[in-house]
């Protein structure tokens, strides 16, 4: 299927495709795309994100702080994101080229480079990864992990074309790009500390509705409200999980607080099995499990009226009773 990028919607979906960090590892990250073409939007820029928080936008000629911005001057030296944003434009131009030949005249293209690096537990600088991507598809991958160098690449280019360039890359890995981001995620984790490690618990919620389509009825959990993003939702029936295939949903969505929701379901077609819907996250103490509670079917609610009616009319009757007694004496 053939992806229609934009700007927005790409960064919507780099940003949900971000793991999350555990309580003692962070990453940052960095999204650079350059477009080729007439649009509404710059022809280069880039977005700063601190695990899942956005930190700064550069628009090719300016570092907008994103966010808590207090007494963050010393975190990122703008000398330093000019010269790795030069490097990224001079590189999408060069690659640009290379994919020139296959595109049709007038038609919009979209290069973009993801850049990720990891601080581990007690501080240990991680792995760092640079993946690069036009027309919705990776073309190739750098990962530098303990002083080693890996390069992957996915579409068909020319090696002798790339080599000169991938050579120069691995320098500056060592000795700029790599030390760089590792010093800018610990700065960032100085400054937004309590930001990062804050945590809301999910508000769960259990349902079920019938389904007209099928004519059968739909068992839905939903998890919102929560942060960190990552959570663990699983559906049982009778005491034991839920097959994968027969869940739908189960995407992590972004609230407009900065909080996560998440939604799973099931299609069944009788009520005769018992549900239920647990959560795990870092919020919680313990595992919280939520129960079905069907409502009351129309025949239990006839024979619920049926009986208060005769008790009603039996009351009546006996205070009839007791009134006629009190008259005659």
């Amino acid at each position: 299927m053939q992806c229609k990028w934009t700007q927005s919607c790409v960064f919507f979906l780099l940003a949900l495709s971000l793991p999350s960090a555990s309580d003692g590892s962070h990453s940052l990250w960095l999204f650079s795309t350059y477009i080729r073409g007439k649009t509404q939007f710059p022809e280069f820029s880039s977005i700063t994100t601190l695990d899942d928080i956005t930190v700064g936008y550069y628009n090719s000629k300016t570092y907008i702080p994103r966010g808590n911005t207090t007494n963050e001057d010393d975190v990122i030296d703008s000398v330093y994101i000019k010269a790795i944003s030069d490097f990224k434009y001079n590189s999408f131009l060069r690659r640009s080229e290379l994919f020139r030949q296959d595109s049709q005249n007038g038609s919009l293209d979209v290069y973009q480079t993801q850049v990720v690096c990891e601080l581990l537990d007690f501080d240990k600088p991680g792995k760092m990864i640079v993946t690069d991507a036009t027309r919705g598809s990776t073309t190739d991958e750098v990962c530098y992990i303990n002083n080693t160098f890996t390069y992957t690449v996915t579409v068909n280019i020319k090696q002798e074309l790339i080599k000169p360039d991938l050579e120069e890359f691995k320098q500056e890995f060592a000795k700029t790009f790599y030390p760089l981001c590792i010093r800018t995620l610990k700065n960032y984790l100085k400054k937004r500390r309590d930001q990062i490690n804050r945590k809301k618990p999910p508000n769960i919620t259990l349902t079920q509705k019938a389904n007209s389509d099928s004519g059968g009825f739909r068992v839905s959990c939903l998890a919102t409200g929560f942060y960190p993003r990552h959570i663990n939702l699983t559906l049982f029936r009778d005491g034991q999980p839920v097959s994968d295939h027969e869940i739908t949903g189960g995407d992590l969505l972004p609230n407009g607080d900065g909080t996560y929701q998440m939604r799973k379901s099931l299609e069944i077609s009788a009520d005769k099995h018992k549900y239920s819907c647990s959560a795990t996250h870092l919020s919680l103490d313990n595992t919280l499990i939520i129960e079905l509670e069907h409502e009351p079917s129309r025949r239990h609610i006839g024979v619920v009226v049926a009986v208060l009616l005769l008790v009603c009319a039996i009351s009546v009757i006996f205070a009839v009773i007791c009134m006629r007694r009190q008259t005659g004496r």
